[in-house]
């Protein structure tokens, strides 16, 4: 029986080890949990503006109602409720002045 020479790089003469995928994977799984954390991190970010300002929030309302929208929800989902009331209030008083 033959036994394959093995060179100083541990494959034999002819035969290359079949490249694999796992770099490639490994880059592109990476790249998902950056950008799934800065997601997340944008995500809380601007929750907390909103939250602590209601003039962002009047921004927010004017330019991505949406958004103002899960931002009520969410307090309101959590037992927080009133915000969207007291801001309504603010702004139609700021108009009517």
């Amino acid at each position: 029986m033959h036994t394959p020479r093995l060179y100083h790089n541990g494959r034999t003469r002819g035969r290359m080890a079949p490249k694999t995928m796992e770099p490639f994977a490994r880059k592109i799984f990476k790249g998902v949990l950056l950008l799934e954390v800065a997601g997340v991190v944008g995500a809380y970010c601007l929750f907390q503006r909103m939250n602590t300002s209601q003039d962002f929030r009047n921004t927010m309302n004017r330019r991505f109602p949406s958004i103002l929208e899960v931002y009520y929800k969410s307090n309101e989902w959590a037992g927080i409720y009133g915000i969207r009331e007291k801001d309504h209030e603010a702004w139609s008083s700021k108009n009517e002045a």
